[in-house]
């Protein structure tokens, strides 16, 4: 039997379109089951927040579970606050992920010794225009310009240096209390600080 390096190129061009069309199907049918569009998209504070909820058909609701946690009775000496460096908005899911991180470790380490508050709350909700896509490349939508869509989510509208979470507690709780704060720190889609202070009284 003869190499014949034509039919050969034939054949791993077929597969290289197959590949790609299977590809290529099963992220247009990820789309089409609603899968979210990229958090980073929603990142960005532009125009006026979509907050009159009496106006709006329906929406999901918020993820955060709690926005306080730890003795809220007892009085601490110190207070751990995560303070933001930059202008954003966090989607609930972020702000829920941070508070799961940072409570775990707390709990972990310090039992009931501490309390942990969340700050800002989701007000503005997020829309998303949903396209139809086809079978196939030839039928992908572009979309309408400046279309409005429909809502998928709440987000907070976070300013710069504006305390996002404080966690209270005693002189033996700072260092895990910075950790924690770490932890959730890297949840969030911007830079932020910690800052430890005395109480207020």
């Amino acid at each position: 039997m003869r190499f014949n390096l034509r039919q050969y190129f034939k054949f791993i061009i077929l597969i290289y379109k197959v590949v790609s069309q299977k590809a290529l199907n099963r992220a247009l049918m990820m789309l089409v089951k609603g899968k979210q569009v990229k958090a980073k998209n929603y990142r960005a504070v532009k125009g006026m927040p979509y907050t009159r909820k009496e106006y709006i058909g329906g929406f999901p609701p918020s993820k955060i579970v709690k926005f306080t946690m730890g003795d809220t009775k007892a009085k601490f000496e110190f207070q751990a606050i995560l303070i933001s460096q930059k202008e954003a908005q966090v989607r609930h899911c972020a702000l829920e992920a941070a508070r799961i991180a940072v409570n775990r470790l707390l709990q972990l380490k310090l039992g009931t010794s501490y309390v942990f508050r969340i700050l800002p709350y989701p007000h503005a909700i997020l829309r998303e225009n949903k396209m139809i896509f086809g079978a196939h490349a030839d039928r992908l939508q572009d979309g309408m310009k400046k279309s409005f869509g429909k809502a998928i989510g709440t987000a907070a509208r976070i300013k710069h240096n504006q305390s996002i979470m404080k966690v209270g507690i005693n002189k033996d709780g700072i260092e895990t209390a910075k950790q924690a704060l770490k932890r959730g720190k890297a949840k969030l889609p911007f830079t932020c600080r910690i800052v430890i202070e005395k109480t207020p009284d």
